[in-house]
């Protein structure tokens, strides 16, 4: 199903260990744009269901057009959210890296679990990562991780917030 969440799980944990170099709204939008064209293949039924942008190929241009446009959203949504002005910024560094990772991950994952996927699209049409995990221990992993990096961000926050009042 495009637009899934549970690609969330592995970007929570990015975050908690790479903290404000990291964009979860940028990664999250990376999901979002990498399931574009399935979407569009559903609602049409023309096409390839997982085609070429879920090749590591086409998550370069996924990353690109993610980090162009979510940088700029993601300052949007951290204004509506009335954070300090300091905080309001997404460096393009992070915003790219963020992205790549997002689009990256994307791939990595689907190509675990969907038969039609050639992640290493034109160069070869194989899937060497289908079934290196059940379905059911995929979704569990990204799961577990999305819940590890929430204790470790909120941790790493709270231990950073400590250690400025002392």
């Amino acid at each position: 199903m495009p637009f899934t969440p549970i690609h969330m799980g592995p970007g929570i944990l990015i975050k908690s260990v790479l903290q404000g170099s990291f964009s979860l709204m940028v990664f999250g939008w990376a999901q979002i744009v990498m399931d574009i064209q399935p979407l569009f293949v559903m609602i049409t039924g023309e096409g390839h269901l997982h085609g070429f942008t879920h090749t590591y190929l086409g998550a370069l241009i996924i990353a690109a057009i993610a980090a162009l446009s979510g940088k700029y959203l993601s300052e949007i949504g951290l204004f509506l959210l009335k954070l300090p002005l300091s905080q309001r910024k997404v460096k393009w560094s992070i915003a790219i890296i963020s992205a790549l990772i997002g689009s990256a991950s994307h791939v990595w994952l689907d190509s675990i679990m969907h038969s039609d996927l050639e992640p290493f699209y034109p160069w070869a049409k194989d899937n060497p990562m289908l079934g290196w995990l059940s379905i059911s221990a995929l979704h569990q992993w990204c799961l577990y991780s999305g819940l590890l990096g929430s204790v470790i961000y909120f941790a790493v926050q709270w231990r950073l917030k400590n250690s400025r009042h002392e």
